[in-house]
């Protein structure tokens, strides 16, 4: 007989489906504002594409707009809030459009600058790298409902580049994304996919 290799967990990322602000572009992090109706039906179609799919742990972030998409996907049973998961703090340019930003800023990117009285790309770096690791330690598929910005760095911290690679990583509202290995090595398997494209692993 062949050998079993060690199963390395799979890591399915969910971002949150629509909310108001999301639609306007508004830098959204400490804000707790629910889904749009648009937002819980794309939510409920995220449950369908996971439908048969087995999760050794859900992860959740403590905010409204994750806790509803992962409710809705129907993983709220064994959701985990873990407040790594939070979205990237951005302090003074909470609620704020990032042209509305440049305009007394030029130039300002979030991955190089931070945001003033919220996060720099360091400090979202370290609460990714808590839970990669702990992801790393498991041995059973893993799903997370978290935030646009956070789930690129985790992406990124996942495949051991630095927080600002996922800048590279544009990821929509309810979109899913696979981590996983291509033998010892981390990978993004499938990245910023809508639900109902989602086909098996």
């Amino acid at each position: 007989m062949q050998p079993v290799e060690d199963h390395h967990p799979d890591v399915t990322l969910v971002r949150h489906g629509e909310t108001a602000w999301s639609r306007g572009g508004k830098h959204t992090s400490r804000t707790d504002l629910p889904l749009t109706w648009a937002g819980r039906q794309r939510a409920k179609r995220i449950g369908a594409a996971l439908a048969g799919r087995r999760f050794a742990r859900v992860l959740t972030s403590p905010s409204l707009r994750a806790r509803e998409t992962c409710r809705l996907a129907g993983l709220a049973g064994q959701a985990e809030v873990r407040e790594e998961l939070r979205e990237w703090d951005y302090g003074a340019y909470e609620g704020r459009t990032t042209p509305e930003i440049r305009r007394e800023r030029p130039g300002w990117l979030l991955w190089r600058d931070g945001a003033p009285g919220g996060e720099d790309a360091a400090a979202v770096s370290a609460r990714a790298d808590r839970i990669v690791r702990e992801l790393r330690e498991g041995t059973g598929d893993v799903a997370i409902f978290a935030h646009g910005h956070v789930l690129r760095v985790l992406g990124a911290r996942w495949c051991e580049l630095p927080a600002e690679a996922g800048g590279a990583l544009a990821l929509a509202t309810a979109a899913i994304s696979l981590l996983g290995w291509e033998r010892e090595r981390p990978v993004i398997v499938r990245w910023n996919v809508e639900p109902e494209l989602l086909g098996p692993a």
